[in-house]
């Protein structure tokens, strides 16, 4: 229409001239400025002869009127022709802004980091398991024995076998267990032995080969503080998820949740231990197994706290005795020791022997139990200040030394008898019942 309206106002000026003066009589005049004043002044002849025609109706047509009609159809052809590309020009620029708009950009590349983070947690998850608790109950109407969910938390793959490390506290109570791995699949697991002291256990399944991806099994003795970890489990029985985070500290020790019994060399960190992700992997930067998630240290109650998991060099000895013996045959003194403050009441440093049973290897070799005489006045037995010449100041220490020795070995056990010091070997022996 912009296109029509132009020529409209072009070819029907009234100030066109009446005459078109000679080309020769037109100062530095063109070709082109000629053709156009020529075809101004054929429009103005045709406006004329239509004059003359409706003046002069009665007589027959000029000539001229026959040639301005068929100028006029050429016109109108020129005009609709220009105004139709006028619009399939402004339709296709509209139709290319339409388009633009639904146009879907790519997506920001991911930085190096988070690429390496996005493989690890792909590359390790088919090796993250999810275990059930099913304890049974009876019910109290019907009399019927039925198995109830009590506790659920996290395994990985330890072997092409089935064996499935986790948590003893996973795993404690359980009338029957659940391994459901990466693909949903699930199978009931069966115990092959757990270790109370250091809070783990190994569970087998049935499954084929091709479904079972053990984890790769780092180092943790060269750990440094401030390391970059994460942490894989099944928190709260959603799927697979993953946490971030550093070691915060190093050398730690917490009480196994079962016995009490300290556990040493633990690691620290700040990455979000939450309920369900016990049992699962603390995995380094290259993917490799450096802990198993064990506990979370919360005062408000909630799972943003600290978190701790046992080194897997304690662990790798652990699962290597349970699978072959499906038990751990730690060594003991085979004593029971009074409470570390009660031995600082006495200003003394040690471990107070509260009880020496005669069966045991301690009583064995002759050391003195805590009792009182006829009177009813207390009488104070051995105090242990030293084992193998290493210092014992209280019960984590005297745990620690044993830790690092063997069933049957000899130790020499240094104590605090009345006002005198006696050095006393003792032969280590295991656990009554892990004999």
């Amino acid at each position: 229409m912009a296109a029509y309206s132009f020529l409209s106002t072009y070819f029907s000026s009234p100030t066109l001239p009446r005459r078109l003066p000679s080309p020769n009589r037109l100062p530095n005049s063109t070709l082109p400025l000629s053709r156009d004043f020529s075809h101004r002044s054929l429009r103005s002849t045709c406006i004329v002869a239509s004059l003359r025609q409706t003046a002069h109706s009665n007589h027959s047509p000029a000539p001229e009127s026959t040639n301005c009609s068929t100028f006029n159809k050429f016109l109108d052809s020129l005009v609709v022709l220009i105004t139709s590309a006028a619009l399939s020009v402004s339709i296709f620029v509209t139709d290319v802004d339409s388009a633009a708009a639904f146009v879907v950009t790519p997506s920001r590349k991911l930085q190096t980091d988070e690429l390496a983070t996005v493989r690890l947690f792909q590359d390790n998850t088919p090796s993250v398991v999810y275990i059930t608790n099913l304890a049974a109950r009876q019910d109290a109407f019907t009399l019927d024995v039925l198995e109830v969910p009590q506790g659920s938390g996290s395994g990985f793959v330890w072997d092409k076998k089935g064996h499935i490390v986790t948590n003893y506290h996973v795993i404690r109570g359980a009338s029957d267990l659940r391994v459901t791995l990466a693909d949903q699949t699930t199978y009931d697991a069966k115990v092959v032995g757990f270790d109370q002291d250091k809070d783990v256990a190994v569970l087998r399944i049935d499954a084929p080969k091709d479904k079972l991806r053990p984890i790769p099994v780092g180092v943790s003795a060269d750990l440094l503080v401030g390391q970059k970890v994460f942490a894989i489990g099944n928190p709260f029985g959603l799927d697979h998820t993953l946490t971030t985070g550093v070691i915060s500290g190093l050398r730690r020790e917490i009480s196994s949740a079962a016995t009490g019994r300290p556990i040493q060399d633990v690691i620290q960190t700040d990455a979000a231990i939450n309920p369900g992700n016990s049992g699962g992997p603390l995995l380094d930067s290259s993917g490799n197994l450096i802990g198993i998630n064990t506990a979370i240290y919360s005062p408000s109650g909630a799972s943003s706290g600290v978190g701790f998991s046992i080194p897997v060099d304690t662990v790798g000895g652990i699962v290597d005795q349970l699978v072959q013996f499906g038990k751990v045959t730690r060594p003991i003194l085979g004593i029971k020791f009074a409470p570390d403050q009660s031995v600082e009441q006495l200003g003394v440093s040690g471990v107070l022997v509260l009880d020496a049973p005669p069966n045991g290897p301690a009583g064995k070799a002759g050391l003195l139990s805590t009792k009182r005489d006829t009177y009813g006045r207390l009488i104070l037995g051995d105090i242990i200040t030293s084992v193998n010449g290493k210092k014992v100041s209280n019960g984590s220490d005297l745990y620690r030394i044993l830790d690092q020795c063997k069933v049957g070995e000899t130790v020499s056990v240094e104590v605090l008898r009345g006002d005198h010091v006696e050095k006393i070997p003792v032969i280590l022996e295991p656990k009554a019942d892990e004999s």
